[in-house]
């Protein structure tokens, strides 16, 4: 049968639902971010973990961290009794708690995604999981698994009875500055002198509203403390529930102050707002700026917000080292001027260095020998605690020692002969004083016992060592851990004396060259200030007296430092919402201030709630432990997630479709085992989607498996006049052609580090086809139908593949929320076939991101993809492209026009214009000068300023050519193609990344300047 066509429409079709596919991606993935590139997260120790039973806890830990979690898992009960009576509801089912000895540990979970070095702990919604490290002082730890157990209370109370958090989204749909607020200020109570340095910091510049507080300019935690404080003082903390209960019912934070408080949200942050104002102008009228007391070293920032801290000045003041975000991508070690603070070098690089992990700059600063060459600072290098000793003469590192039995270091001091440095260290949960002995590189144990010792100072004779303590406010049979105070170790003996110094926190002991003397950081009056003890006499004086205070990033971060030969000092001090560098050359003593009673009460100063007097109670709800059981871990899959199931039916010229389907996601306690299950139907059982996937990230090696079977479909469609049985019919033909991949694939990767990993994998796939021809005749006169036929076959043979893949990956890239900033990140892979086609997938991608001038980036980009083999030329291969958006600009498959085609005479179907874009291997050059517009022009604060949008000048080449061809700029016959324009990139909010481009094609005769959008970051 011939048929003339008339009409002809193709389409191609696959049918998978892109969230089952994204599921499978991400399970291909081990370990890193994206599956492409993307940077990894590295668990550089395998954990034994075993579960302590509680009545109510089970408390996941490992045995390194055995003794700590003993105390924790009392601290875990005693809250739970606590928040049980602030909030009027009984926790339901048994709580899980995972435990990590320290920072980097816990860094490693895979519970959780990435986790910032500021995080202290993590509780997530799906299975209400809380997982923290122990935070080195017991303190510290019950305020972080408190504040961590009332996300929990917010979860279960907002949740619908027996659902996730996918099916009843609950307290997940309320603004952090509530949900972070309300977990900060029940696990704190309204006494917080570091938020209310906070406030009156603000208070001289501009205070939140509630409409602020949504915008990621105020920080959650501190402003959503303080308001939800003002909130239960005010109006008792029943509010808080009910404005929880409600919020999350109406998904409105401010409709829910509407209902519960009786009062608009404006009117509530204008009462704040006075009290706040009332309370910091009795302050201010009794204090000063940091610049009244001391000169203000260099700025280092002309915006707000920024960090300098941790100070460290030589004996002879000449240099400082301190660590600061100066640089904005990463908080680094600077060496600078002792007297201006003007910066002489950046020491380390931490956004860019694979292998430092962390510089401890919330609980640590470095120190000088007394020789002042030699620079001691903490880190953490393969999870593990490093001591670097940085040579200043040299401008290098000289000698780093690991701690191999530690969790984590801070604080290094030197011992004044040069022979040896104490440090306060974490083990299993609890910091101790140690000292390194750099002549014999043996570690001695100074302290032991669950009492928090931290910061130390070698006294100038070199027999006692100053350091905090809480070991003279804490009750351990209560498990009542109160501030730390100052005391002196003996070296020889380890015998721990107080010193005399009164009142509040006692914090960073440094030593007056004669001795004699100690300055230090205390809250006494409220407000965090510097003051000076006399050994001799035991009597204190104040040399500052703020208005902020004296303060590094937390209440018990380290923010002074003394030159013992000059005598001169420089602390940070808060103001403008960041951390500034002040320096008093010849410190004086202070009258001693007398300020109001509730300097570090957050306003109001009369409240009306019991969370105070709650969490102020040691014994009530503390259980003794004896009782509590341990046993194994045993990791069964249990499901996490179910997405949404969805139908859908719809009727084309290619005939009705019915489709639907839906995704299961199973998952061990600790995510060291994740199955995927997933499944769609399309039409007929021909037309089913079905995945299923299993990976182990139990250790470092990380392994999976997966099987999945891919239907595609093509379809062309065509209709005209044709004979059927010797009279002329009017004929609908549609011809169907239906690939199906079925693959059952295995993949590892192995990660060195942060940015470089090994990826291997094979496969075996089945690709089979299916051809079918669907014809419908009419009478074409009256319409009339007069029959159909179905033809199927013949098939093509089906394919038969093993593929086998390695691949080494490096990215250090550090991302912007448009594209990449600064670093290099590359690919080289190799990807060989065997079977029915045999061949050798080869890939090189080079990408390099330099910043020549700040907030300019350059950014770069090489890339060679090809297929190499007795097959590579195969027919059944569709060819590679070179004018997808994401390589050269200008050239979309969609952008051409029937008129640019101008075929040579041999050959009317051909279309060179577009044809020079095909080919089995192709090579890819990128040049692009961007940089945030709003950043550029100082709108806002920040990188980015007011809103993440990005500008760039570009240029794009490549060229695509085929086995036994070369391109033309290796002297042969393929030319290749070329592009320049301007791009501008939005961020949409996190989701995703907009990008248009206006870009101006060298190779195509009828284009000069057109448009394209993608959504896609910048490479």
């Amino acid at each position: 049968m011939g048929m003339r066509v008339t009409t002809s429409i193709e389409i191609r079709r696959r049918l998978a639902g892109g969230l089952l596919v994204g599921l499978l991606q991400l399970l291909a993935a081990p370990r890193s971010d994206a599956q492409y590139f993307g940077q990894n997260k590295v668990q550089y120790q395998s954990f034994d973990f075993k579960v302590l039973r509680t009545d109510h806890f089970d408390i996941h830990f490992y045995p390194q961290e055995q003794d700590a979690t003993a105390i924790a898992a009392r601290m875990a009960e005693r809250w739970r009794t606590r928040l049980g009576q602030l909030l009027q509801y009984d926790l339901k089912g048994r709580q899980p708690v995972i435990l990590y000895a320290g920072g980097p540990q816990f860094r490693e979970t895979n519970v959780v995604g990435d986790i910032g070095e500021g995080t202290g702990g993590v509780t997530e919604s799906v299975r209400r999981r809380v997982v923290l490290p122990f935070a080195g002082p017991f303190a510290e730890t019950d305020h972080v698994l408190g504040h961590e157990l009332v996300h929990a209370f917010q979860y279960q109370i907002t949740s619908g009875a027996g659902l996730s958090i996918q099916q009843s989204p609950g307290a997940a749909v309320l603004p952090l500055w509530f949900i972070e607020g309300m977990a900060e200020y029940l696990s704190t109570g309204p006494s917080d002198p570091n938020t209310a340095m906070w406030l009156r910091d603000a208070a001289r510049r501009k205070l939140p509203t509630v409409g602020d507080l949504e915008s990621s300019r105020f920080f959650p935690y501190r402003y959503g403390e303080a308001l939800v404080a003002y909130i239960a003082g005010r109006y008792g903390e029943e509010a808080l529930r009910n404005l929880l209960v409600t919020g999350a019912k109406r998904r409105d934070m401010r409709r829910a102050i509407t209902e519960v408080l009786k009062v608009s949200p404006e009117q509530l942050a204008t009462d704040w707002h006075q009290e706040i104002r009332r309370s910091s102008s009795a302050i201010a009228a009794r204090t000063d700026s940091a610049a009244r007391f001391a000169r203000r070293m260099e700025r280092v920032h002309d915006d707000v917000g920024h960090y300098s801290v941790a100070p460290a000045l030589s004996p002879d003041g000449r240099w400082i080292m301190f660590l600061s975000d100066r640089d904005l991508f990463s908080i680094d070690l600077f060496l600078a001027d002792g007297t201006t603070g003007k910066v002489v070098r950046r020491i380390t690089e931490t956004a860019l260095d694979p292998h430092l992990q962390s510089l401890q700059f919330i609980s640590s600063a470095g120190a000088w020998d007394a020789a002042g060459r030699r620079f001691a600072f903490a880190g953490v290098k393969a999870s593990r605690p490093v001591l670097d000793i940085y040579d200043v003469q040299e401008e290098r590192i000289v000698r780093e020692l690991t701690l191999d039995r530690l969790d984590e270091a801070f604080s290094p001091s030197w011992s004044p002969g040069g022979n040896a440095i104490v440090f306060s260290g974490l083990k299993g949960g609890i910091l101790d004083l140690f000292i390194y002995d750099l002549t014999k590189g043996s570690i001695r144990q100074l302290t032991a016992d669950p009492f928090a010792d931290l910061q130390p100072a070698w006294a100038p004779n070199g027999r006692t060592i100053a350091f905090a303590t809480d070991r003279f406010s804490s009750n351990l049979s209560e498990l009542s851990f109160g501030q730390p105070k100052l005391a002196l170790v003996d070296v020889a003996t380890g015998a721990v004396r107080r010193l005399g110094a009164q009142g509040g926190k006692q914090i960073n002991p440094q030593w007056s060259g004669d001795g004699r003397s100690l300055y230090y950081v205390s809250d006494a009056s409220g407000i965090s200030n510097v003051y000076r003890v006399d050994l001799g006499s035991g009597g204190t004086s104040p040399v500052t007296n703020l208005y902020t205070g004296v303060s590094g990033i937390t209440a018990l971060s380290p923010a002074l430092s003394v030159a013992q030969s000059s005598g001169a000092l420089v602390f940070s001090a808060f103001e403008n919402q960041g951390y500034t560098l002040f320096r008093i050359d010849d410190p004086k003593a202070l009258p001693n201030p007398v300020l109001p009673e509730a300097t570090a009460v957050l306003p109001p100063s009369e409240h009306r709630d019991r969370v105070a007097a709650v969490v102020a109670d040691a014994t009530t709800g503390l259980p003794s432990g004896r009782d509590f059981k341990t046993s194994e871990y045993k990791s069964s899959l249990a499901l996490e997630y179910v997405a949404p199931p969805t139908l859908a039916a719809g009727v084309d010229r290619f005939g009705t479709h019915v489709g639907g389907g839906t995704a299961l996601v199973f998952g061990d306690l600790l995510e060291n085992h994740n199955l995927i299950t997933g499944f769609q139907v399309n039409g007929s059982l021909r037309d089913i989607f079905a995945v299923v996937g299993y990976q182990n990230q139990r250790h470092r090696l990380n392994w999976g498996i997966a099987g999945q079977q891919v239907p595609f479909l093509s379809g062309r469609y065509a209709e005209g006049f044709t004979t059927l049985n010797g009279q002329q019919v009017f004929a609908q033909q549609v011809q169907l052609e239906r690939q199906t991949n079925r693959t059952v694939s295995v993949f590892t990767a192995y990660p060195f580090n942060r940015a470089q990993r090994l990826e291997f994998g094979a496969g075996y796939s089945n690709i089979s086809f299916d051809r079918e021809v669907q014809t419908a005749y009419f009478n074409p006169n009256t319409g009339v139908f007069l029959g159909e036929e179905t033809i199927r076959g013949p098939d093509p043979a089906a394919l038969n593949l093993g593929e086998g893949s390695v691949a080494y990956v490096f990215d250090n890239a550090l991302l912007g929320a448009t594209s990449p900033v600064i670093g290099q990140r590359y690919r080289i892979d190799a990807s060989p076939m065997i079977g029915s086609i045999r061949m050798v997938q080869a890939l090189a991608d080079y990408r390099r991101y330099f910043l020549p001038v700040r907030p300019f980036t350059l950014a770069l980009r090489v890339l060679h993809y090809g297929r190499y083999g007795r097959d590579a030329q195969d027919t059944r291969l569709t060819p590679l492209f070179l004018g997808y958006e994401d390589l050269v600009r200008g050239y979309g498959y969609r952008s051409f026009d029937p008129s640019e085609c101008q075929p040579p005479a041999s050959d009317p179907n051909a279309c060179p214009v577009f044809d020079q874009l095909l080919g089995s291997r192709i090579l890819v050059g990128n040049v692009e000068l961007r940089f945030p517009l709003f950043g550029l022009l100082g709108i806002g604060h920040g990188y980015y300023g007011a809103f993440p949008i990005e500008l760039a000048a570009f240029g794009d080449a490549g060229v695509a050519w085929n086995q036994g061809e070369s391109p033309t700029l290796f002297g042969g016959s393929r030319p290749g193609v070329a592009s320049a324009g301007l791009a501008a990139r939005i961020n949409l909010f996190g989701f995703a990344v907009a990008q248009i481009d206006w870009v101006h094609p060298f190779d195509r005769p009828q284009r000069n300047w057109l448009w394209q959008f993608t959504l896609q970051p910048g490479f």
